[in-house]
Formats: C-alpha cells, structure tokens, sequence
C-alpha cells in the first residue's frame, strides 16, 4: 500500500478512501501474484479446537465400540485372515463370527503408527500424516464429469481423469490426490487400474491413491510404479502411492475381495486408507451416538486386522460417516449432520491418537452455486477445526460424489486457503497487540493505512483471494457481471491450456507402454 497521498471523504454512513499510487498497475499485480515471503494461509495448520463430543461422551462412544468388536465382532472373516487374528488373540464365537478382546484392539492401538510421511515423487511435495497437522485432498469414484462446455454431466472419461490429475498438479492446496473420477471408458478392470496408474504418473509429482479392483492386479501395477521410481524394488522404499481400501461392510462384516488386497498392499509396502463408509439410518445406526459407535468399531477392526498381519504398518484411520436423506435413502453428502459426525469422528480418530482421515465438502448441489458453496465450506471447515488429519473428498466432487468438476477444482483450493488461514488463528504478541501503531495514528494521521505496522501485516496476516469478487457493483457489472462459475471455467480453461505435464522420461513412458495397455496418448 505504497501512497503517495491519502485523501478521505465521508460519504453517508461510511468512509470511503481514495488512494493514488506510485506505481503503476501492472507492477502493483505482478507484486500480488508473486508468493509472499510468509504465505498466511500454508497447508498443514494445527486443528482441534472444535470439539463437538467431550470427554464423557468419547469414551461413552469408545467402550460402546469395544463392547461391539468382544461382544458381536465381525462376520464372514476370510480364512487367511481368521488364521492371523486367531494368533493376535481374537477368539471365535462358534457362531461364524471372530472376536476382538478389548486388551486386544487397545494393544493394535499401541502399535499402530501414530504418524507417517505421505510421499511425493517430488520430496518437496510429501507431507507428514498425524498429529494435528491438517490437509485437504481428493478421494471419490465420481462417474459423471461437469462438462466445462455445456455445464451439464456426462459419463467420465480416461482423458478426463488425465485433466484431472493435471489441473490439480497447479493448486497448492491440494497436498495428495486420489484418483477422483472413474474412467467409464474402459470396460476392462485390469487396464481400468493400469490407465489410472499411470494417469497419477504422469500427470503429477505430489503423493497419490488410487484402489485396486483384485488383489492380483497389485504386483504388476507395482511393476509399473518401479519404473517411474528408477528401478526394481525402488518404489517400495519410498512408496509414493497408498491405497484406498474398505475391508469391512457394513454392517460388522469383512469383504474378501478387499482383505485380499490389505495383504497384497502390505506386501509391496503400500500405505493404507482403510475406509469405512456406513450410512446412518442405512447400515448404521440413525442415532449420530449410535452411528458412531458401531463405525468407531469397523474402523478398529480395521486396525486389528492391519496389526494382526503386520504390527505399525502404515494406515490412515479412515472413519467417513456418510449420511443418507431418511425421507427417500438418497445420499446427503453437504448436511449439517455430515459436518458434525465427521468433526466428532476426527475428534474421535486424534484422541486416540490415530491418523485420521475423513470425508467432507461432499455437496449434494449439482450446479456451482449457492447450494454448493454453503455446502462445502460448512462441512469442511467443520472437519478442519476438529483436525482431521487428511480430509477426503474436498476438492472438485459435486453431485453427491455423483460428479467431478474441473471449475470446483480451482474454486476449492481457493475456499481452503481461506479455511487453513481460520485454523492459523490470531497471534497475540506485544507488537502485534499494536499498541505504539494505535497512538501513533490516533495522534497523528488519524488512520493506520500506509502505516509501517500496516505494511508488516498487509502479506504476513492477510490472504487475498484470485477468484472471489470484491469490486463494487459497479465495477464488477461494468467487467461482464460474471458468478464464479464464470470466473472459476476461465481459469481451469486457462490452466488446462497452458499446463501438460510429463513426469515420466521418455525411456520410462516408453518401458510402461512396452508392458502394459496404456490407452491414452
């Protein structure tokens, strides 16, 4: 705010101030768009101070779930796994269902691995999982996209999981992704995991996730990984992929299929989400207490079974509470009750201090408007002030997890920096508090703006959105009047036109398609 003068007038109620600058335009929004030396809003802030459940109520809801996994445990256990928990200290109730000791499930609690480094390809961009740390990514198998051209949906596509991938390669906010679309193009399941893989692999550096439909599919997409990473062997000491997996069905049940690929996973050293996803009233309780305690239960039954296979192997307490419209069974993804039980399961995950993962900014909306704004910014910022360590879901899903939207995208990687500058806080200190700047202005010019105190804050304190309005009226009808949607499809235009990256060598993309079906150019 460098002025060469300062001229105010009261105008009505208000004060309205007129500001000639030293320089020109140009230079001013070139000093704008360059990274501050502080960036007020980083990923990775501390959550936790939203509680939604005090400590009466969590343990209330963590011996409930206890009393779940000794008492009822988990049916159709695979054979295999049987065979591991029966060697941790499980015990079979002669009823076809397994148990879980309470000694047991708080000693897979002690081993288990309180925080990991999420890899990326790039060092620069792995991040540390646990703790208090808090970042947004991607997760969701959305099978329509937002076309950018009609506004409208259609079936997903290969090409647009690689426009995907990229897009989201630019926006900072975005600490890991997950394959976020299905490529409904490819009928087969093999080449649909093949196509995905490398659709992370080329497109981005930062740490990705993807799921594996078999567990036989795992060895050779490993295969894959290790030539992007430099050689046999080389991805599993430093695995820059995990996997999203849910080996329980709710309600209280293991699915083979996905246990099968737990094992697999660990085997080639793949970290784990494993994901619990109930429905209350559904497959869950309807009760938000109760809908807590039996998904407390499946995802430390999960655990269990990490522990049984392998003790401290690296898994992300992967708790979603989803939450289903009781008057027609549709799914409700941007409810106030999504908002709460997600917090309360973060709440829950880091008081037992566990990773955490959870699902929010989930819209229901179908269009970028109001709805889907409300939506989302209620839902995560919910889940990020109750320190959800890793929240799923919160970039560029609409329609119910239904669709993915290239201009959701950009709009919520802007909506989080906002988000992560609420969980940075305020910082109280003697210089801060302002006290010399007060009297300074008071008994001299009468305001603060273009005061050195001013200047210090202006980058260090503030964060200054590229996509949201601030003009007046005026201005913002004499520029075309634009929404955001307007706003946020010129900018992911803009982005997907400029940005195509390539992260394999030609050597490597050459090797890859030499063994696999890549069916994108």
């Amino acid at each position: 705010m460098d002025c060469a003068c300062i001229a105010i007038f009261r105008k009505g109620y208000g004060v309205v101030v007129e500001l000639s600058k030293r320089s020109g335009r140009k230079e001013r929004l070139a000093r704008r768009a360059a990274k501050p030396v502080l960036d007020p809003c980083p990923p990775g802030p501390a959550g936790g101070s939203y509680k939604p459940l005090c400590d009466a109520e969590l343990t209330a809801i963590y011996q409930t779930a206890l009393a779940l996994l000794e008492n009822l445990g988990l049916g159709e256990v695979p054979d295999r796994l049987r065979r591991d928990l029966l060697a941790a200290g499980a015990l079979c109730n002669g009823a076809g269902r397994v148990l879980f000791p309470a000694s047991l499930v708080r000693d897979a609690i002690a081993h288990a691995a309180k925080s990991f480094t999420l890899h990326g390809r790039d060092p620069a961009r792995s991040i540390e999982v646990g703790g208090d740390r808090v970042h947004f990514g991607t997760g969701g198998a959305a099978v329509q996209t937002l076309d950018l051209d009609s506004r409208t949906y259609r079936p997903a596509t290969l090409n647009d999981l690689h426009d995907f991938t990229r897009l989201q390669d630019t926006l900072p906010n975005i600490s890991w992704y997950t394959r976020c679309c299905v490529a409904t193009d490819v009928p087969d399941n093999f080449d649909l995991d093949v196509n995905t893989a490398y659709a992370l692999l080329k497109n981005t550096t930062k740490p990705v996730a993807t799921s594996f439909t078999l567990a036989e599919y795992v060895a050779p997409i490993v295969e894959m990984l290790d030539i992007a990473a430099g050689g046999a062997g080389a991805f599993s000491k430093r695995p820059f992929l995990k996997a999203h997996i849910s080996p329980i069905i709710s309600p209280m049940r293991f699915g083979e299929d996905a246990v099968d690929v737990v094992y697999e996973c660990i085997r080639h050293n793949i970290p784990m989400s494993c994901i619990t996803a109930a429905q209350a009233g559904a497959t869950a309780p309807a009760t938000l207490a109760g809908f807590l305690a039996q998904s407390l239960a499946e995802t430390l039954a999960s655990l269990v079974m990490v522990h049984a296979i392998s003790p401290g192997f690296p898994m992300v307490f992967s708790n979603w509470p989803l939450v289903i419209d009781l008057r027609t069974g549709a799914f409700s993804g941007g409810s106030g009750e999504t908002a709460v039980l997600n917090a309360a399961s973060a709440q829950l995950s880091n008081w037992l201090g566990l990773p955490s993962g959870v699902a929010c900014s989930m819209t229901d909306a179908k269009a970028i408007d109001a709805q889907y704004g409300m939506e989302k910014g209620l839902t995560s910022l919910a889940a990020a002030l109750a320190g959800g360590n890793l929240i799923y879901e919160s970039s560029g899903m609409t329609a119910s997890l239904l669709g993915a939207s290239f201009e959701a995208f950009v709009l919520d990687d802007e909506m989080h920096s906002h988000t992560y500058r609420a969980l940075r806080g305020i910082e109280v200190t003697p210089d801060n508090l302002g006290y010399d700047a007060i009297v300074d202005a008071v008994l001299g010019d009468g305001h603060f703006l273009g005061g050195q105190h001013t200047l210090a804050a202006m980058e260090r304190d503030y964060f200054y959105p590229s996509l949201a309005d601030r003009d007046e009226p005026r201005t913002w009808a004499q520029a075309g009047a634009k929404d955001a949607w307007d706003v946020a499809n010129a900018r992911a235009r803009d982005i997907l036109r400029r940005h195509r990256p390539c992260y394999l060598t030609p050597q490597q993309d050459a090797e890859i398609r030499a063994r696999f079906n890549i069916l994108s150019q």
